[in-house]
């Protein structure tokens, strides 16, 4: 297993906050109504951040937005290579997502392959009106022609490094923190 150490912290609760607070009016902004939007989070650490969405938007602009959960372990095409037996959670969405706005929310947004998989699984479950990605951080090196609508922060990376996102929700603690691989790892 590669071992990490922390190299920088890049965002920390204050900073995330602003992040969150910023893509609310961001996406206020660009949508002229929210009347049928839906705000999917993708399992794990997307389901946090879209109830942060959801609770400024109703503390900023007092919308209330329904919110659902999105398990996208099936739709995986590194499903064989992570475990034998994957985990599937329950795929939450109120009120289904035919003709709705969604407003898909992440944690990083990489290689571009986990958002493949939302897409494909939201889309088996109906058709949208369309589909908006949110992500808190997006770190580059896309492997498919993906790119988020809303961005908390774009963080330059090279692949030897990870983004770490910590949230109070999960973790206890909010920061995001840029990890690299250990020196013994780097030359081997």
């Amino acid at each position: 297993m590669k071992k990490y150490v922390e190299k920088a912290i890049i965002m920390d609760e204050e900073q995330m906050d602003r992040a969150i607070k910023r893509i609310t009016h961001e996406i206020l902004e660009k949508n002229k109504s929210l009347d049928n939007a839906v705000i999917l989070g993708i399992r794990t650490r997307g389901v946090p951040l879209a109830e942060r969405l959801k609770k400024a938007m109703q503390e900023i602009h007092n919308i209330d937005i329904p919110i659902g959960v999105l398990d996208i372990n099936l739709y995986r095409d590194d499903l064989t290579a992570l475990t034998e037996q994957p985990v599937i959670y329950q795929t939450i969405i109120p009120d289904g997502v035919k003709g709705k706005k969604i407003i898909l929310v992440d944690d990083v947004l990489y290689t571009g392959r986990t958002i493949r998989a939302a897409l494909d699984s939201v889309i088996d479950l109906g058709r949208p009106e369309n589909i908006q990605l949110v992500v808190l951080i997006d770190r580059g090196h896309r492997e498919l022609p993906i790119r988020a609508d809303y961005v908390g922060k774009n963080v330059p990376t090279s692949r030897r490094e990870k983004i770490v996102v910590m949230l109070k929700e999960m973790d206890g603690t909010d920061k995001v923190m840029i990890h690299e691989l250990a020196d013994e790892e780097k030359t081997c």
